[in-house]
């Protein structure tokens, strides 16, 4: 059976979490999709462009993996891509109850669609973007945290 995953997020920046779930969804899914939300919302670091780029150059060895931008309700974005899982990445157990929240609201627009939480490996469970971006502001190594092109991007944003 052919199963094609959607692993939604803003990715901002992608970071070694995020490609280390990519990479173990591969082994598990048929596709997986990795969906960049525009999130206006938000104020991003990158552009949503920025974002669908660096994510795809961060990804692009992977076959079975296809990244996309989107600006619509998430359960609307997965019946578009015939979805039968959202993935969801989980770093800690406080982001439990917030992730239990949406994957019960995301089941009653969708019935149709499981969400499967994974957690990445230990070494980069403690990742996130945001102390990325506040670690690469005031001058510091980020090079363990994030795939090479984005580090790049990341010292030409800041200069």
């Amino acid at each position: 059976m052919q199963t094609i995953a959607i692993y939604p997020g803003t990715f901002d920046p992608v970071t070694n979490g995020h490609t280390d779930l990519v990479l173990r969804a591969c082994r598990l899914c048929t596709k997986v999709i990795v969906a960049v939300a525009r999130n206006t919302g938000k104020n991003p670091f990158f552009s949503w462009q920025e974002r669908v780029h660096l994510t795809r150059e961060a990804l692009a060895g992977l076959t079975n993996v296809e990244v996309v931008g989107f600006e619509i309700l998430l359960m609307d974005f997965a019946r578009q891509c015939n979805a039968q899982v959202i993935l969801r990445g989980l770093r800690a157990v406080s982001d439990f109850e917030y992730e239990f929240q949406l994957a019960s609201m995301n089941r009653h627009l969708y019935a149709e669609i499981e969400t499967v939480f994974m957690t990445p490996a230990e070494q980069y469970s403690f990742i996130s973007s945001s102390l990325v971006r506040e670690i690469g502001r005031l001058g510091g190594d980020i090079s363990s945290f994030v795939p090479p092109n984005v580090v790049a991007a990341l010292q030409r944003r800041i200069g």
